[in-house]
């Protein structure tokens, strides 16, 4: 975690310190200030850090010396940070610091009754630091990057899933001085389901699409360690690969060893810097692209439409609009089936008819069919009975039958009425 350089929580930490510590000197050893493993306790990316600051100082009391070594921490951080971005050292008051640092990171720490000896991390606003330096508009940066770190440990590839000392090492690791926007999950809910070995694997494009979407990144990055354990507690060798990509593209590949099972972290934290190099080296050199197929979807082919010469109705939940045309009822006998799909089909045959469908079904009586036609009530008989129809004429009402026999007495003035059901007359 990060201590911020308040007087008044310095007081409060050394007097606790000094109180259950019953002795006048307290030594911690390297990372006895630990980050937590979430996302919050590295996500660094709004702050410039440097490390390494050795500082050694005196003071009338713990605190007084604690106080000297941090401000001194500040100033030579200032300056290294100001060698690194420009080139020349620099120099600022204390109470610019004070606005500029964000966090002072304890790395190593002793503390006696009236000296402070310290390695620490000083974390500088980037924003703020960059605009006094003249270096804001000269910093580049990549674009979010979905962070996937596999280990491989015993046989077992896992990113998420269960312990991952690989995922703690990242998650411990600042970001500020990287080029590189990491997006780094924190490995709860969902993550462990979208993001595991086997999605590592999948060279699907349209998948990982939907998971870059929802972390807001646009590329991959998949960088795996192999931790090999000679024997328990004994040396550990650990083959890293920097991978990109949605195919895992390797960049670099290196290995490191430890020769206690118990510097794993260590081990990690410098094989963590140096896949970080990496990557920053292949963006500056144009290597680190995303994907075309991740930032644009690929067009979808046409599927050609199969012409089946039948008419699907499609509810689309909006009125229809009202057909053109006269719409006339017809009276048709219907002995069989056969008669009634053929007398639907002559009629549709006619020029002039859009539709024509039967209401009312009557098999061995009189069925009803509705016809819109694209003309007048005469002009649709003159065509009817040009087909060998025998036609009567009602309002609205056509009387229709084939040929032969005496046509039934026709009631102009009292068409049957349309109902939908089925009915005989």
């Amino acid at each position: 975690m990060s201590v911020r350089p308040s007087p008044a929580i310095a007081a409060i930490g050394i007097a606790a310190l000094l109180a259950s510590a019953g002795f006048a000197v307290a030594q911690s050893g390297k990372g006895a200030v630990k980050t937590d493993a979430s996302a919050d306790a590295g996500n660094s990316s709004g702050s410039f850090e440097v490390s390494g600051v050795d500082v050694d100082v005196r003071g009338k009391s713990a605190e007084a010396a604690r106080l000297g070594g941090w401000r001194l921490a500040q100033r030579k951080g200032w300056s290294m940070l100001a060698r690194q971005l420009t080139g020349s050292p620099s120099t600022l008051s204390d109470s610019a610091l004070d606005g500029l640092v964000t966090g002072i990171v304890v790395e190593n720490e002793q503390i006696g009754p009236n000296r402070y000896v310290a390695r620490l991390g000083v974390l500088f606003d980037r924003n703020r630091a960059a605009s006094i330096l003249g270096v804001g508009g000269t910093l580049m940066r990549s674009p979010p990057m979905l962070l996937v770190p596999v280990q491989v440990s015993g046989g077992t590839h896992r990113v998420f899933e269960g312990s991952s000392a690989f995922a703690e090492g990242w998650a411990r690791f600042r970001t500020g001085n990287s080029s590189i926007d990491y997006v780094r999950p924190n490995g709860s809910g969902p993550d462990r389901l979208l993001m595991n070995a086997g999605q590592v694997a999948r060279r699907g494009r349209g998948w990982w699409r939907a998971i870059l979407d929802q972390y807001g990144a646009t590329d991959i990055l998949v960088p795996t360690v192999e931790l090999r354990r000679s024997y328990p507690g004994g040396p550990v060798t650990g083959i890293f690969t920097a991978g990109h990509g949605p195919d895992n593209r390797q960049l670099a590949q290196f290995v490191l060893r430890v020769n206690d099972g118990n510097a794993i972290p260590a081990l990690i934290d410098a094989g963590i810097a140096r896949i970080d190099k990496a990557y920053q080296d292949a963006l500056r050199s144009g290597i680190l692209k995303p994907d075309r197929l991740l930032v644009t979807e690929p067009p979808r082919p046409e599927v050609p439409l199969e012409e089946t010469g039948e008419e699907d109705l499609i509810d689309t939940g909006e009125t229809p609009a009202v057909a053109t045309g006269a719409v006339i009822t017809i009276q048709f006998d219907t002995p069989t089936v056969g008669a009634l799909t053929g007398a639907e089909a002559s009629v549709r045959v006619v020029p002039g008819v859009s539709s024509a469908t039967t209401t009312s079904t009557a098999l061995g009586g009189v069925s009803l069919m509705r016809v819109t036609y694209d003309g007048s009530q005469s002009s649709l008989r003159a065509a009817l009975e040009a087909r060998g129809w025998q036609v009567q004429e009602g309002a609205g009402v056509l009387r229709i039958r084939r040929g032969g026999g005496s046509p039934a007495p026709a009631q102009p003035s009292a068409p049957i009425p349309e109902t939908g059901n089925s009915s005989s007359e």
